[in-house]
């Protein structure tokens, strides 16, 4: 299949075929992986926090469902936007720079426009859409979801400059500052949990996370800008600029994916506020140990690729296309397979290690642990989802991914609703599940169509090897948890334990079983590890 770009410039002689380094791709990968794992540690941080203050109650499952407005905003106008149409596009230009800065300023201009009105918008709109995402709250609830909504939803605006200057970074590989923007988010939410609930009374304390979701999304545009310091980019205006209608080209079936995806968001949410005010709240905390391994390890491959991706299609190097998209796809196997074990075994010591404190009780940890485990059956297929659905990206098709998100959600919706009934909250977490599964084995279908047959990629020789070095390693880590469970007290310090020995050992074994079964890609990343730790 051949692979164009409008935006290509015909070639006057043969280009050579560049494949990009299995370790340029890992040191990319590095560095965002730092920044995630920046983001994550304090995004458990966060949730303690959380946790500490308001437990699972409905207050809090409030703000949950109140904080979603924004962030489907922000998926809508930019989330989306980033990976299936600014990187692709802004790196094709990046051989051009004042082309490039005209582009960006347009559609930084343009961005601050429609997500301005979008805000306005949701202000006069809140009860409404309170209706619609947590019909199954009290009245009491309602209302304060009303309020939360109306508080939060201007931290959009900012999330969406820092969006668009994110792709710009990304484009021109430069991926530090980039890579750190929501980590500093996390730290302005932790400042609300932790600092400005002083400020308020009782009734009130939850409206300082509000303020703290506001906070953290300044402090990621100001993070960013040290990184544009040479960059000449302003806030243009130019609605007939042929760059927006590529964009929007590239983004319409993705916008209509995604507004397939936030009906199924509102439906869960709707179903799940039928279920207990404390639901929500239950698996916001199962979905925050669910991210960290995705945005550590998924993404950051994902968003490793992408530049080389995107270039490498754009020149019609088809081979050097396919050879990168499977050294990602194998890169992300051999650590989200042994990470989905090792949290498998340690779901319910590590809810009680991050969260059982304050507010959040014994009986939190038991249901928010189940949650975890059902979430876990489907993390594999998540992460393996998010390198095929950039290589789509990459080859400007967003058509593809959006049809399959759309067949997922209604995956979803009729499992949910089906069995919600009789088994509650954990329907909508197993339905979740089996929606990331039927969507990564119809992308990787569609993948072998476009690009060819896999017997050469080494797909399935990394999930054996792995998945067998995964096994041992679960089993070494419930024997040391199920030793150390008799041995320890139930003090911070034993829960600390409880959790750090039995992972340190299964870190231990899966490292020695990578050497003995020759695991190529984890044995580059280890490698790269110990070359920074040197250093």
């Amino acid at each position: 299949m051949s692979v164009e770009s409008p935006h290509a410039t015909p070639a006057t002689e043969p280009q050579p075929v560049i494949v990009p380094s299995r370790r340029g791709i890992a040191r990319a990968a590095s560095i965002i992986s730092l920044g995630n794992i920046a983001s994550r540690v304090l995004g458990l941080v966060r949730e303690t926090a959380f946790a500490n203050a308001f437990g699972a109650s409905g207050a809090f499952s409030a703000f949950t469902a109140a904080a979603q407005i924004p962030m489907m905003i922000h998926d809508m106008l930019i989330g989306g936007l980033l990976s299936s149409a600014l990187v692709p596009v802004f790196s094709e230009q990046t051989d051009d720079r004042e082309t490039l800065w005209r582009i960006v300023s347009v559609v930084l201009g343009t961005t601050v426009v429609l997500v301005s009105l979008a805000v306005l918008l949701v202000e006069l709109l809140a009860p409404w859409l309170t209706g619609l995402l947590v019909g199954g709250f009290s009245a009491e609830l309602q209302a304060l979801t009303t309020q939360l909504i109306r508080l939060v939803t201007p931290a959009v605006l900012l999330l969406s400059v820092a969006g668009v200057l994110t792709g710009l970074l990304y484009a021109l590989k430069r991926f530090t500052f980039a890579a750190f923007g929501a980590a500093v988010y996390n730290i302005g939410m932790i400042v609300g949990a932790v600092w400005l609930t002083r400020f308020f009374d009782e009734p009130h304390r939850i409206y300082a996370l509000a303020l703290g979701m506001l906070l953290g999304a300044a402090g990621q545009v100001l993070l960013l800008l040290p990184d544009l310091r040479d960059q000449r980019v302003r806030l243009a205006l130019d609605w007939r600029h042929p760059v927006l209608r590529h964009i929007g080209k590239l983004y319409l079936p993705i916008a209509l994916g995604l507004v397939i995806s936030h009906i199924g968001i509102f439906i869960d949410r709707n179903l799940a506020s039928g279920t207990g005010e404390q639901s929500i709240s239950w698996m916001r905390y199962a979905t925050t140990l669910i991210q960290f391994p995705l945005g550590l390890i998924a993404a950051a491959v994902s968003l490793a690729v992408l530049p080389n991706l995107s270039q490498l299609a754009s020149r019609q190097q088809l081979e050097a296309y396919r050879q990168t998209l499977f050294t990602g796809l194998r890169l992300v196997l051999v650590l989200i397979l042994p990470a989905t074990a090792g949290l498998f075994v340690l779901a319910h010591p590590i809810v009680a290690l991050l969260f059982q404190r304050g507010e959040f009780t014994a009986y939190d940890t038991e249901w928010t642990a189940r949650a975890l485990r059902w979430y876990l059956l489907g993390l594999p297929f998540a992460a393996i989802d998010q390198p095929l659905v950039f290589g789509f990206y990459a080859r400007q098709n967003t058509t593809v991914p959006a049809l399959v998100g759309a067949i997922a959600v209604g995956m979803y919706t009729v499992i949910a609703i089906s069995f919600v009934k009789t088994y509650g909250m954990l329907a909508l977490v197993a339905a979740n599940s089996i929606q990331w599964m039927g969507h990564a084995f119809i992308m990787l279908w569609l993948t072998r169509r476009h690009v060819g047959s896999f017997r050469a990629s080494g797909l399935l020789t990394t999930v054996l090897k792995a998945g067998v070095a995964s096994c041992i390693m679960a089993a070494s880590v419930a024997l040391v948890l199920a030793w150390l469970t008799s041995l320890l007290p139930a003090s911070l310090v034993g829960r600390l334990l409880v959790v750090a020995l039995p992972a340190l050992a299964g870190v231990g074994v899966y490292a020695v079983m990578v050497w003995m079964v020759r695991l190529d890609e984890a044995r580059a990343a280890i490698g790269l590890v110990w070359q920074k730790m040197r250093k």
